[in-house]
């Protein structure tokens, strides 16, 4: 039998010859070079195998990481490339329950199955920590494969139970001992396995998040719900509760947001290595229903699914979604990286090209909110941009004989509309420039002083200046894409002033290109795929929330991260002491940036007008109504196919709008008849708020 030395001579020659096995035809060449047949490879593996199990059984010292590896990377190749004679090695089915390891190595991952004889795995994926294989209700396809970190074996985060199971990613199960808040944030830091490596080289790694059930709350000293005029109102525990007494005493520190739904504990960094916890509490709103539907009234295990493929594709939560869509834009954009000091040759945090830095910027005047400090310091009285999402309904005396006996009104709802406006958006980087009479440029982002009201506009589609869809009276503010589009559209344009930006950046792409991909990718784990035709599309969206409850709340959650994320470049003041002119604390971010999300939005106004033009031009169809991103269309038939424009291939004509998955492109939102429509057009309603059959501002959580 080969040493174990002897296998790694063989084994490291083999890799250092070839990374990963050839084709068929050059396999018979590589196996005698390295001098490794497959009985060979066979027994290696038998020896590796013993060995591993000797260790757990606690008849040998434990060997080597590279045993581990080597052990894994053999039994790989021995199921992929089987020798003629010799069957290849079956993987056993992952055991239900593990053997205990000893104590010192960590936490232990045990089955929620009924007990039975304890087996040892064949394959250990690492001495402390066992993953059972994801169970039928779990498909593996659907479960996103990340790059493995060694430091975080158990996964982003857990979900803690009363008994304390810990509920990780993978079907994972660890036992939590904990019995406080402060021997909780040991536990994850110290025991548990649980973080996320960085998304960016000069980022951070993503802390540990623990979610608390209502059980576990309570059995952590918690109260089960904020109870009380002064919790329910500030969402955190009072400084005199003895959990937060708890957490002081034992050295670790709460943030200036307090414990609440979203608690973080730290404590002074070691080193390099941060020592932080985030906790969520599910009994007390953590998981809003609106952005994640369904998830707070789940078990568990699936809770611990939902939140996992989340943190995978997108990010470890930190707190809402809204929340968690402005962390990403940090953590794909750090605002440092390592410089080195030409003075001292050390290693110094110095200015990452392309973020937005470390120092909150304050915006031009026309950018800020009315009651920012640049606008009441200044005494500021020359008007603030205006770009938002369109909320606009087409009067009623404009509507034809024709279009009222059309049977129908039907809603198309246009994917992350938010998240397409944001793909290769140039916005400004740096401090605001104020220049009167300039020249207008449409590289250039920044708000401009223009008077837009001389443009002439077909009165049955929306003006795509305001978002009321009226047409500009006068000089008005407006961010660099409203301004090109009237260029766009045939008409001169001079302004008056302008504030810009001179360093520029398409700041948004990584987090454009994260998100879409997390959502394309879940549309498709729902049977929701790209290569579907437009009745297959349909056809698939009818019944993907009902393929997997679970995805379809991570799907939810998605879209809610991208709208809560441009939400929060311009957060406002909270708070009935709140006073105009006073600082609050989300101006003290770099990331509360409102001419950002003013060049998002507005961007996004103007795709929706050109495809209401490009229709307009396509099919002689016109709007009933606007909303955000929803439009409804009177129709002859109940489906978007019966009014869309097709070419006679049966391809979709470009310009209009275009079913499909991709954001940017449509789906259906509703269907109602067109009498219920122009009723509400009479009443000063919206249909397309109605068209799904609720209010679809309050069901989109905005």
């Amino acid at each position: 039998m080969a040493s174990e030395e002897e296998l790694f001579a063989s084994v490291d020659a083999l890799l250092e010859e070839e990374p990963q096995l050839p084709p068929p035809a050059e396999r018979a060449r590589l196996r005698e070079a390295a001098g490794i047949t497959q009985a060979r490879l066979a027994q290696a593996l038998k020896t590796t195998t013993q060995t591993v199990k000797n260790y757990e059984n606690g008849r040998s010292e434990p060997k080597s990481p590279r045993l581990e590896a080597y052990q894994r990377l053999l039994r790989g190749w021995s199921e992929k490339y089987p020798a003629h004679g010799v069957p290849a090695l079956s993987r056993p089915e992952a055991p239900e329950t593990v053997v205990v390891a000893p104590a010192a190595e960590g936490p232990v991952p045990r089955s929620v199955a009924p007990p039975r004889a304890p087996v040892t795995p064949a394959v250990p994926e690492s001495p402390a920590a066992r993953r059972p294989a994801p169970s039928s209700r779990r498909p593996a396809k659907q479960t996103p494969q990340p790059v493995s970190d060694a430091r975080f074996p158990h996964g982003p985060l857990a979900v803690l139970d009363a008994d304390g199971s810990a509920y990780g990613v993978d079907g994972i199960v660890l036992d939590c001992p904990a019995t406080s808040v402060p021997e909780l944030a040991e536990w994850a830091l110290h025991e548990s396995g649980v973080g996320a490596p960085r998304l960016h080289r000069n980022g951070k790694d993503s802390d540990p998040l623990i979610v608390l059930t209502a059980a576990a709350a309570v059995k952590l000293g918690l109260p089960e719900r904020l109870e009380g005029h002064e919790q329910r109102r500030n969402l955190r525990l009072p400084d005199d509760h003895p959990v937060v007494r708890q957490v002081k005493k034992a050295k670790w520190q709460l943030t200036q947001r307090g414990f609440g739904p979203w608690a973080r504990i730290y404590r002074k960094a070691e080193g390099t290595r941060r020592q932080c916890v985030q906790l969520a509490v599910l009994s007390w709103d953590a998981l809003d229903e609106r952005s994640w539907p369904g998830v707070a009234e789940m078990e568990p295990p699936d809770i611990a699914r939902v939140l996992g493929v989340y943190a995978r594709r997108v990010i470890t939560p930190r707190g809402s979604t809204a929340v968690s869509g402005l962390e990403l834009m940090t953590a794909l954009r750090p605002p440092t990286r390592a410089v080195r000091d030409e003075t001292t040759g050390n290693w110094v945090p110095g200015h990452n090209p392309g973020s937005l830095g470390t120092e909150p910027m304050d915006p031009a005047p026309p950018e800020a909110t009315q009651e920012h400090p640049v606008v009441v310091g200044s005494g500021w009285k020359g008007g603030f941009l205006n770009e938002e999402a369109y909320q606009w309904v087409r009067d009623v005396d404009l509507l034809s004989d024709e279009e009222c006996h059309l049977p129908y009104a039907v809603g198309l709802d246009l994917n992350t509309a938010f998240l397409a406006a944001a793909a290769r958006l140039t916005v400004g980087l740096s401090a605001p420039d104020h220049f009167h009479g300039p020249q207008f440029n449409p590289k250039i982002p920044g708000s401009w002083l223009v008077d837009l009201s001389h443009v002439e506009l077909d009165p049955r589609l929306p003006s795509p200046f305001t978002p009321t869809g009226e047409r500009p009276d006068g000089p008005a503010w407006y961010q660099t894409h409203t301004v090109a589009y009237a260029q766009e559209l045939g008409y001169n344009v001079q302004p008056l002033e302008a504030y810009l930006r001179r360093e520029t950046g398409a700041y948004l792409d990584p987090w454009h290109d994260r998100l879409k991909t997390a959502y394309l990718d879940t549309l498709a784990d729902l049977g929701v795929t790209r290569d579907l035709d437009d009745r297959a599309f349909l056809a698939a969206m009818e019944r993907h929330k009902e393929a997997d409850p679970a995805l379809a709340a991570v799907l939810g959650a998605i879209k809610a991260t991208v709208k809560g994320g441009i939400g929060k470049l311009r957060e406002r003041p909270q708070g009935r002491r709140y006073r105009d002119g006073e600082r609050w604390p989300a101006l003290e971010r770099p990331t509360w940036r409102p001419d950002i999300r003013a060049a998002v939005i507005s961007k996004a106004r103007i795709n929706m007008h050109r495809k209401l033009l490009n229709m307009a031009k396509l099919t002689g169809l016109y709007p009933l109504a606007v909303l955000s991103d929803c439009v409804v269309y009177p129709s002859p038939g109940p489906s978007p196919l019966d009014f869309l424009p097709y070419a006679a291939s049966g391809k979709p004509q470009p310009g209009g709008f275009r079913l499909g998955p991709s954001p940017g492109l449509a789906k259906p939102e509703g269907v109602q008849e067109m009498l219920w429509a122009v009723d509400l057009m009479e009443k000063g309603y919206n249909p397309a708020r109605h068209i799904k059959g609720g209010d679809a501002v309050l069901d989109e959580g905005e």
